[in-house]
């Protein structure tokens, strides 16, 4: 190790990396995957046998210019409860031509804020252009992340948030109302805030629908990020099944991972040629969405690229301020 490593805490990245950075970095990640340019190693997920948590570590490169990085962290769905995030990880980055130590960094940060920003790369790509309303499951700190990347890519006129604790989803529909300026509505069922409108985000940890495809407006483009192990499925195979598109952050990691994907090849529902990664869709060698009326389902498991990307855009920015003074 030398004097010169980054040790970034979580309020240090959350300063560095706001939402537009975060978005940007996303884009980039998710179009080197497309490229074919990214390095992206086979994921590690483990479930405890002693709790419910779930063990990962991500590796990836993103780019000849931006060394290794590894994420290592668990999943604790219990912290909920205790009103903690769900998610804590740390992140080491490699120098890209020594592969000294460069940066360690908080990752629940960094983890928060690039997965937000994917799902509003996604929602931006998949979506209807005049997509405006969004219904919110889950009112964590993953959802509150969501609603406020996805008013960056789309002009938000209304939120629908529900969550099993009442007085959870009123706080958060209360402070996004303070927050984005836009009429925010807690709601009493999952349903009613999914019905009708053309843009939902699951963002739950529930290994039990929250979503079904019997709910869901023409044109609607869902999104699932807590569908990210076989046991967990936030939608169900309904969605799938009335998904004239199904993307995906990667083929061949959600069909090993994620739920839904998981359940519907099992079931014969999908094929894993069916599934479209949306790198393929952001550099336009693969199409999602071809009517106004087509449901599109996005399922995110997370990827190590999203964390070498998002991680480089922080180092960059606390170089870009150290050489500022």
């Amino acid at each position: 190790m030398t004097d010169d490593v980054l040790y970034l805490s979580r309020d240090r990245v959350t300063e560095l990396l706001d939402t537009d950075a975060a978005i940007a970095s996303q884009r980039a990640a998710f179009t080197a995957l497309g490229d074919g340019t990214a390095e992206l190693p086979g994921k590690i997920m483990h479930p405890s046998r002693f709790d419910d948590s779930v063990v990962f570590a991500y590796l990836a490169r993103l780019s000849v210019d931006t060394g290794a990085v590894a994420k290592f962290g668990s999943v604790n769905p219990a912290n909920t409860a205790a009103g903690l995030p769900t998610v804590h990880a740390v992140i080491n980055a490699l120098d890209p031509v020594t592969g000294q130590l460069a940066a360690v960094m908080d990752g629940t940060a960094v983890t928060t804020l690039r997965t937000a920003a994917a799902s509003a790369v996604a929602l931006d790509a998949l979506a209807t252009a005049d997509s405006a309303e969004l219904g919110l499951l889950g009112s964590g700190t993953q959802a509150l992340a969501h609603a406020r990347a996805v008013a960056r890519v789309r002009d938000l006129r209304s939120v629908r948030v529900w969550s099993p604790n009442p007085a959870r989803r009123a706080r958060a529909a209360r402070s996004l109302a303070t927050e984005l300026g836009v009429a925010t509505k807690a709601v009493d069922t999952a349903e009613e805030a999914v019905a009708g409108l053309p843009m939902v985000a699951a963002c739950t940890l529930s290994s039990t629908p929250v979503v079904r495809g019997a709910w869901l407006a023409p044109g609607c483009a869902v999104v699932s990020v807590g569908s990210f192990e076989p046991t967990r499925s936030e939608v169900d195979t309904e969605v799938v099944r009335r998904a004239a598109a199904v993307v995906v952050d990667d083929p061949e990691t959600a069909a090993e991972h994620a739920g839904p994907i998981v359940d519907a090849l099992r079931e014969g529902v999908l094929t894993r040629a069916d599934l479209i990664p949306l790198g393929g869709v952001l550099t336009g060698s693969h199409q999602a969405r071809t009517h106004p009326d087509d449901i599109v389902f996005y399922n995110s498991v997370g990827l190590g690229i999203q964390d070498a990307a998002a991680a480089w855009a922080v180092i960059a920015a606390a170089r870009a301020r150290e050489a500022r003074g």
